[in-house]
């Protein structure tokens, strides 16, 4: 049998209490007076924080709660309650139970318990109350029973407020064991917000802030009461406060439905004679009822906060006509066909034409490059529906090194096609039976051509953009895959409609027969075997990918007839041959002497080699002031350094995989202008190749869906909202970028807590 345990205080009169509740209950009757439910009107929270349960109450306009009508019960017999810790409250003179200690508005209470034997993995609190109206109604009391998860036994863990007082390094607690936030809803439009925080604290009230992180709400100003003047020694005369603060902010949506919004909160405190925490930003769900009201997002006022490219964009796809987008982002998936990511598809679809033989009309290439692209597309599309909706990362797994090494080969096997080993074309059972079927002798390779399309656009995709986050943001976070999916597909038209083109002009371009027909498969050869380095390149060390490009530039050159005889009967086309076929060769004997040397940039090959000692020297001038870090509390740590030492921050995601990120490295970061304008900046790099689980923890913090993705953060440690960068930058763009990222932090660097 379980025993239950009491804690109570002094209570007024019960008989006396009773009969003028039921008096007033009469009148109100009488009255025809209907007061909304209690549960309307009364709302509270409980947390468990392993030696204490804490509730937050919030209690509506014109209404007030009896302090000494407050009793707590527990039934498990392992937990023991101590002395509830409440608020003082005001004072109230009730016309009929004199002078009593009432709660209004927002309030705070801490239950201690201790644990005696196993600990329970849950308990069941009742918590007896009553309150009225300003109105003149009384309600009967109440019992608010609330099942609770505990945090498991932690009595170990009990924090002694009495050893608080001294200010050496041992009494330093950690900034979320000092300041305590909670949010709930009030109703479907209302959120009230809590801070708790220990004796001897306080908060800046112009440092609170909230901001909704979803695109069907938004937050409205936040409601905070007045704070206590203090004048503090870097920032002049402050508002702040020394005890529990309560806010309310109003939820514009665009919606009614019933949702979970998460809202970031932001605040920053310090220890009275003490040290001050850096700035705090915590991300809370709350939970919102169906909306009695809602709002039209485009009418709403707008601040003069920055809004990043893929901000601006995600609006387009969700606010502007559907056509709309689908032009812009067509428009914008046709420059993203000739970024360094897609610019492979073209020696693909060209090996796939060449393939067809002698007799490839533009008809015939056009409907090659249409199957291509639509695979292409349609893949690209679904891919990107389902990791945005699933929260995977599809650009990092079929990044993977198996994968990588399964379609090199394959595009290995491709080029001795070209080279002649075999025809490339598919089974006669196949051809046959798709003959049968369409009466297409042909029909074969237009399924090659789309499956191949498919294929690559998993493996050669486009590179992070802001127009690729923006339609997976929208996905991710609204939910509405039409218009997401919509400028999606639309994007990765735009991405292949130069293949179009290259696939129409080089089936009226090839050579019809002869030997120029060998010469031009041969290229494509090449091409295939390029593409199978470049993909093999995001796992291999540098100097072994140069390596391998030396062998194939210099058999290229081979191919050309560097190594052919001339006679005096040579033609013109012969003896330029020979000569490109020597250049060729030379240019494939440095990039080798350059790998042998450790060199990686097949760009700049003898750049390794030491001359007079001054390779180390100019290698050490390009050096990246790079740290590397992995988790998030690397990155905490090194906040909270650059912070110390009044600093900014640029954190980079980083990847192997990742052409962007070894342009912005090679041809970005590596500028004069740049590093100038990120001298006073701690460089931190967060390497996610391998995406596994502290990756994801670290990319969801930010909600990052891929490198490269830029993140800035000022002298005090928080993140400059709208000023995130994805995808390529140059280098002039990048440094004004960062000057106007870093600009507000700059101006109040003299500002500085320490």
């Amino acid at each position: 049998m379980s025993i239950s345990q009491k804690v109570s205080m002094t209570l007024p009169n019960k008989n006396f209490m009773a009969f003028a509740s039921l008096f007033l209950f009469s009148a109100a009757i009488a009255a025809d007076y209907r007061p909304a439910p209690p549960a309307e009107v009364f709302h509270y929270v409980v947390n468990d924080k392993g030696v204490a349960l804490e509730i937050d109450w919030a209690v509506e306009d014109g209404a007030y709660m009896y302090r000494d009508e407050f009793k707590f019960w527990v039934s498990e017999a392992e937990i023991v309650l101590g002395e509830p810790e409440l608020p003082d409250g005001e004072i109230h003179d009730d016309e009929f139970f004199g002078e009593q200690v009432v709660y209004r508005g927002n309030f705070f209470m801490r239950i201690p318990y201790t644990i005696k034997g196993n600990a329970p993995t849950s308990l069941s609190l009742t918590i007896d109350s009553r309150g009225c109206l300003d109105s003149g109604y009384c309600y009967m009391p109440q019992s608010w029973v609330e099942p609770i998860k505990l945090k498991g036994s932690s009595a170990s863990k009990k924090l002694s407020f009495a050893n608080l007082s001294g200010n050496s390094i041992d009494d330093v607690l950690p900034v979320d064991e000092v300041f305590i936030p909670e949010a709930f809803a009030v109703d479907g439009n209302n959120i009230e917000f809590g801070i708790h925080f220990l004796p001897d604290y306080y908060l800046y009230k112009s440092k609170i802030s909230v901001r909704s992180l979803s695109n069907k709400a938004k937050a409205g100003q936040l409601d905070l009461p007045k704070g206590k003047v203090k004048t503090d020694e870097w920032l002049g005369e402050q508002e702040v406060y020394f005890d529990d603060v309560f806010g309310k902010v109003a939820i514009a949506r665009a919606t009614p439905e019933a949702m979970d919004l998460e809202i970031e909160l932001n605040y920053q405190g310090c220890k009275v004679d003490g040290i001050c925490y850096l700035p705090v930003s915590k991300v809370l769900t709350v939970s919102l009822p169906e909306a009695t009201a809602t709002v039209d997002f485009p009418k709403m006022s707008t601040s003069n906060a920055p809004v990043s490219e893929q901000a601006r964009l995600v609006h387009i796809i969700t606010e502007s006509s559907i056509w709309v987008a689908v032009g812009l982002f067509f428009l914008l998936g046709l420059g993203l066909a000739f970024t360094p990511c897609v610019l492979p598809m073209v020696p693909i679809l060209s090996g796939i034409i060449a393939g067809e033989g002698d007799d490839v009309s533009s008809r015939r290439g056009f409907t090659l490059a249409l199957s291509y692209v639509m695979g292409m597309a349609i893949v690209y599309t679904g891919a990107g529906i389902a990791a945005a909706a699933l929260g995977l990362q599809l650009q990092a797994t079929f990044n993977q090194p198996w994968i990588l090494i399964l379609f090199a080969g394959l595009f290995a096997v491709l080029a001795l096609g070209m080279f002649g080993a075999y025809d490339l074309q598919m089974p006669s059972v196949i051809q046959n039976k798709l003959s049968s079927i369409s009466g297409n002798q042909r029909s074969g390779t237009m399924i090659g051509a789309f499956v191949m399309g498919a294929l690559s656009s998993l493996i050669v995709t486009a590179c992070v953009a802001p127009a690729l986050i923006a339609t997976l943001t929208v996905i991710a976070q609204t939910g509405d895959m039409l218009r997401g999916g919509s400028a999606l597909f639309a994007m990765s038209l735009g991405m292949g409609a130069p293949l179009l083109a290259v696939g129409a002009a080089q089936g009226k371009l090839l050579p019809k027969a002869g030997g120029w027909m060998v010469a031009v498969k041969n290229a494509f050869g090449f091409m295939m075997l390029g593409l199978a380095i470049w993909m093999l390149s995001r796992i291999l060390p540098g100097p072994v990918t140069m390596m391998l490009w030396a062998v194939l530039v210099f058999m290229a050159g081979v191919f050309m007839g560097g190594l052919m005889t001339l006679t005096v009967d040579s033609n013109g086309s012969q003896k330029l041959g020979k000569g490109f076929g020597v250049l060729t060769m030379i240019y494939g004997i440095i990039l080798l002497l350059g790998s042998l040397n450790g060199g990686s940039n097949p760009l700049k090959p003898l750049a390794s080699i030491n001359v007079g000692g001054t390779s180390a020297l100019v290698e050490a001038a390009h050096e990246l002031p790079f740290q590397r870090i992995k988790s998030v509390d690397d990155l905490d740590r090194k906040i909270a350094a650059a912070s110390s030492n009044n600093k900014t921050v640029l954190l980079d995601f980083y990847a192997d995989w990742c052409v962007s990120c070894i342009e912005m490295e090679e041809y970005t970061f590596s500028d004069a202008a740049v590093q100038a304008a990120l001298s006073n900046t701690v460089w931190l790099q967060a390497d996610v190749t391998a995406n596994d689980e502290i990756d994801q923890v670290l990319l969801k913090r930010f909600g990052v869906f891929g490198p490269p993705t830029i993140i800035f953060f000022d002298t005090n440690g928080v993140q400059q909202h709208g000023y995130e960068v994805v995808g390529y930058m140059k280098a002039d763009a990048f440094a004004m970028h960062v000057r106007q990222a870093l600009s507000v932090s700059d101006s109040m660097s003299a500002q500085t807590i320490y």
